[in-house]
């Protein structure tokens, strides 16, 4: 990807007109993805705020109707226009002309996403392998090392399942124990964390994995601290960045992780079934294959690690265009949207009567994850009712660690639909479901 469209921290109007065609596709992604590599698009200004308009422009660039409000990122976001064509067109080209001849020129549109992957994470081509999400991004970690009895993995109660409940079962069957550091709501601070899971490890401690930002109230971790710290001992440290790959600035070489994993399906708004695993070049030896086919990566660490077999290339050629499309925008700016949606959010829910908030509000302890219990209503006919009814999209959390509903907005979203979303459930919270 060009220095031209690194991330940039605010936007003009007059580039977002340019850039983007309010309605419709803009001529930036008209042309074939593999046929402009070089000037991407024009550098954007720094030092002017985007405007409401600018923001209308970009949520005019995802398919979803207008008057349909989705804010359920941390599960599934849409992709955007531009993600959509190059999969449509990547898609057909191969089932129009599924000969060695055409498929030929995919295998360099792989290695094309993997140089843009490790610039946007400020990591090489070489520690890059293309997965399906972070799920298997998680599992090819945690089935790669050698690991027995006398050694030690400790993990975080908040962890997704995929960080978590296969940590357990593989330490089943091979003998290691593993360490759970549980989790306090509110967030009790970044010091407590770093203390808790610094006073966790020993000498048998081999690798500490933990979630950088939690799926279930929004919790963020001291991840670059947490990952000094397990350095300084020698510990191995797996991060999963399924809520933070594509919402926060990550920098990969100032957190120095070893192993770092995301999926596109979510805030990068890619296409579904496509991630990354990030792992350190210092560390590469140390982590086994557990999948041996054909078609491996062409550089670094992809030639021996990523031989998963016949992949769909379109998706991945549609992720380097969803990070594009990102970096276009400005990944700060995106990210300073999305927080202050929550914020926003948050001071919402602090009004309405009954309300119980799981998140915490503190600014520098959360991103854009907010969840929290409706007062004495059901959660489910509430998420329900809000779809029906308000053509408002959010989840439930069901069971009994912290239910209740959340909402995690993006930067296609907007503060009249945060105001329209906290109206409705205001007249909920009086009238009932």
């Amino acid at each position: 990807m060009p220095a031209s469209t690194r991330a940039r921290s605010t936007v003009s109007r007059r580039d977002f007109a340019r850039l983007f065609a309010v309605g419709g596709s803009a001529a930036l992604f008209s042309s074939p993805a593999w046929a402009r590599e070089a000037g991407r698009a024009p550098a954007l200004p720094q030092g002017v705020p985007a405007s409401e308009a600018d923001w209308a422009a970009v949520r005019a660039q995802f398919v979803m109707p207008p008057d349909l409000t989705v804010m359920n990122a941390a599960n599934l976001c849409p992709a955007s226009r531009p993600v959509l064509e190059v999969l449509t067109r990547e898609t057909r080209s191969v089932d129009e002309d599924p000969s060695p001849m055409n498929r030929a020129r995919l295998y360099p549109e792989k290695e094309q996403t993997r140089r843009a992957l490790a610039e946007y994470l400020r990591a090489t081509p070489d520690e890059i392998i293309i997965t399906r999400n972070t799920s298997e991004s998680n599992n090819l970690v945690s089935n790669g090392l050698d690991l027995g009895p006398g050694d030690e993995v400790i993990v975080h109660a908040d962890n997704h399942p995929s960080n978590l409940q296969a940590w357990h079962a593989k330490a089943t069957r091979y003998g290691y124990t593993v360490v759970v550091v549980e989790q306090r709501n509110p967030h009790p601070g970044m010091a407590y964390y770093v203390d808790a899971f610094t006073r966790a490890m020993t000498p048998r401690t081999k690798v500490l994995a933990f979630t950088h930002l939690s799926s279930t109230v929004g919790d963020l971790f001291p991840a670059a601290e947490l990952c000094r710290v397990a350095r300084s001992r020698g510990v191995l440290t797996l991060v999963d960045g399924a809520q933070t790959f594509g919402l926060l600035d990550v920098d990969l070489a100032a957190m120095q992780p070893d192993f770092y994993t995301g999926s596109a399906h979510k805030w990068p708004c890619g296409a579904r079934e496509c991630g990354v695993l990030y792992v350190r070049a210092d560390v590469q030896a140390r982590l086994w294959p557990t999948i041996y086919s054909a078609y491996p990566g062409a550089t670094g660490f992809s030639r021996s690690f990523e031989g998963f077999g016949q992949r769909d290339e379109a998706t991945m050629i549609a992720f380097r265009e969803a990070l594009a499309f990102q970096t276009t925008i400005g990944r700060a700016a995106i990210e300073q949207r999305a927080r202050a949606l929550a914020a926003q959010l948050l001071s919402g829910l602090a009004g309405l009567p009954g309300v119980r908030v799981w998140t915490t509000p503190t600014p520098a302890l959360h991103a854009a994850v907010v969840s929290f219990v409706p007062g004495t209503l059901d959660a489910g006919r509430l998420a329900t009712a809000l779809y029906e009814r308000d053509r408002i999209a959010i989840t439930t959390r069901g069971g009994q660690d912290r239910p209740g509903l959340r909402v995690s907005p993006h930067f296609y979203n907007s503060p009249a639909e945060i105001d329209r979303l906290l109206a409705a459930l205001g007249r909920y919270l009086k009238t009932g479901v």
